[in-house]
């Protein structure tokens, strides 16, 4: 088998892959590849598919498949799948760390310092202590998110039109209900037609003043003209981001200019441990796969 491995995955992967065929990370032999590994750089679509008339597997290292047209794969027999279990505790953590860093005021912090500053006097903290955490979505990441969560003494709450129980989290109705309640709103969603633009002037009305949102899941599951509004007014305190409409994302995009906004370029899931996990699934699905 001839794999491309088109993205960053771990610098052991080429290695572990070899039993399995001829690796490459060179895109000039896409029209050779049997096997192509991406993660969210790279864009499986009509384009690409026509320069690939070999392929037979689609691995997406990561948990969204947004970035892959599954049904033109589906129709030319080409299996897609992903690793949605190996993400999990990386990006997790990084919705931990804004939860934290956000109410702590340690971005603000630090800048100030950095600039000889001493704020301690301005710089009002709050807890997550005794506060409510509404996760939208309760997949393998959010999971994640709770069990981190309770341990901060704060109350889970979630929406997944999906799942109806769940141990980690107390299950709301409606996004409406979870949106009312929580005090922190974390984002764990795939990007699908009911998920693209959820976050917008209607829902963030209905949230509580002054809450804190956070987004791992996907960028374009915000409006961001919303979003910067509600920013600007105080409604939403703060939001933390590691998504983009596009990686980078655009220069006139209203979150980067939006007050109180805390930003990473996409780093949830580049742990060094959470590419040796993708590395793991990718081996455990070629080991499996048949054409």
């Amino acid at each position: 088998m001839k794999i491309l491995i088109a993205d960053a995955f771990d610098a052991k992967l080429p290695e572990r892959l070899a039993a399995f065929g001829e690796v490459s990370t060179d895109m000039a032999t896409l029209g050779e590849a049997e096997a192509l590994l991406i993660r969210s750089k790279t864009t499986v679509n009509a384009e690409l598919l026509a320069k690939a008339p070999k392929l037979k597997l689609v691995i997406r290292g990561g948990v969204g498949m947004d970035n892959v047209d599954k049904k033109l794969c589906a129709e030319k027999g080409i299996k897609a799948v992903n690793t949605p279990k190996a993400s999990s505790v990386s990006v997790a953590e990084m919705a931990m760390a804004f939860m934290v860093a956000i109410p702590a005021r340690l971005i603000e912090a630090h800048m100030a310092m950095k600039e000889g500053k001493f704020p301690k006097n301005e710089l009002k903290r709050t807890e997550l202590f005794k506060k409510t955490l509404g996760l939208i979505g309760a997949g393998n990441i959010a999971t994640e998110v709770a069990k981190r969560a309770a341990g901060f003494g704060m109350k889970v709450i979630a929406f997944d039109p999906f799942v109806k129980s769940h141990p980690e989290m107390q299950m709301v109705g409606s996004l409406d209900e979870l949106v009312a309640q929580a005090d922190v709103i974390s984002m764990h969603t795939p990007l699908t037609d009911d998920t693209k633009g959820m976050i917008n002037a209607a829902l963030i009305a209905k949230m509580k003043d002054g809450v804190i949102l956070v987004n791992t899941g996907r960028g374009k599951c915000v409006v961001e003209a919303d979003l910067k509004a509600a920013l600007e007014s105080g409604k939403v305190r703060a939001y933390g981001t590691d998504v983009w409409f596009s990686d980078p994302p655009p220069a006139d995009s209203p979150i980067l200019s939006a007050p109180n906004v805390f930003m990473a370029p996409h780093l949830g899931a580049s742990s060094k441990e959470n590419l040796g996990r993708i590395g793991d699934e990718v081996v455990a699905i070629l080991s499996e796969f048949k054409a």
